[in-house]
């Protein structure tokens, strides 16, 4: 059981790295014509609706409910990752390309171990600094076009994928307690149905009832295939941080700029140039580095 869950898991975050970049691609196509509070709205409505006929049966099977505040701990947890994070996302999105945004979002593991390693749950090495400094050199490297260019002093993309990265790996470090005491199917409807309603209230300023009958079907097929995925890749990504720690699970992030480089750039035509592929390599590097597994004979020693 141990070891084909431990397989399992990391097989199911490896899934939801490429999730993360396909759908950071149809977002990049589909937020045009969404705004983005709407676009997460949407999301995460189909999540919920994918997830709910799997969670009826498993809820019905817990003897009893969680207690209010787990509740409201979930809730929040869920608002955090599922509507601000992919609201921040979305809104950079509409100024940053799928590749570059892909590749600050893939900071999400390093933060979550710098906020891990804060809370005393992982061990601060020079190793891990290393990592964390060649994946930022990474990062670096992919925006050196816009330091070299003209961008007109306008940031406002990158800060809010970045933002959505430290948000994600805040919810990361903070969920496990709760995955490990409940089902992981219920945990990811309830944390979907409670940033549904959050979604809903905020994209009221967007008028989204009204903008949605103007957009055109490969948008909305771009929407639905971001829902469908969402749903599916985040039971994935909740099921493989319940059976591992957030390091192993988050350092899986690095598939999605490789993802997203490559289907911006065949479907969307987004250019390709060398130093992103330099990037990558930096970035996947420093990744490797910092949550490189310990030794067997490290984890052999006593406590």
């Amino acid at each position: 059981m141990g070891a084909r869950a431990l397989n399992l898991a990391l097989l199911a975050a490896a899934a939801t790295g490429v999730q993360v970049g396909a759908a950071i691609v149809a977002s990049r196509f589909a937020v045009a014509e969404v705004p983005p509070l709407t676009l997460a709205m949407l999301r995460y409505a189909i999540g919920f609706c994918c997830l709910l006929p799997f969670a009826v049966p498993a809820l019905r099977a817990m003897r009893t409910l969680p207690p209010a505040r787990d509740l409201l701990a979930m809730a929040a947890l869920g608002t955090g990752q599922f509507g601000i994070l992919i609201a921040l996302l979305n809104a950079g999105l509409r100024t940053v390309p799928a590749a570059p945004a892909a590749l600050l979002f893939s900071l999400f593991p390093l933060l979550t171990l710098l906020l891990a390693a804060a809370l005393g749950r992982e061990q601060f090495s020079l190793r891990l600094l290393a990592g964390v400094l060649l994946s930022i050199a990474g990062v670096a490297v992919s925006l050196l076009p816009k330091l070299h260019g003209a961008h007109g002093g306008s940031w406002w993309g990158e800060l809010a994928v970045l933002a959505s990265a430290c948000v994600g790996a805040l919810c990361s470090v903070l969920y496990r307690p709760y995955l490990q005491r409940y089902p992981t199917v219920p945990v990811s409807a309830f944390a979907m149905l409670a940033s549904v309603l959050f979604l809903a209230a905020i994209a009221s300023g967007e008028d989204w009832p009204a903008r949605l009958r103007g957009v055109s079907p490969p948008a909305w097929g771009a929407v639905a295939f971001v829902g469908l995925s969402s749903g599916i890749g985040y039971f994935w990504w909740l099921y493989a941080l319940k059976h591992e720690s957030p390091t192993r699970v988050t350092v899986f992030l690095a598939l999605n700029p490789v993802t997203a480089a490559l289907l911006g750039w065949s479907l969307l035509g987004e250019p390709l140039p060398a130093q992103m592929l330099g990037a990558l390599v930096l970035i996947a590097a420093g990744l490797a580095l910092a949550t490189w597994p310990p030794s067997a004979k490290r984890q052999a020693a006593p406590g």
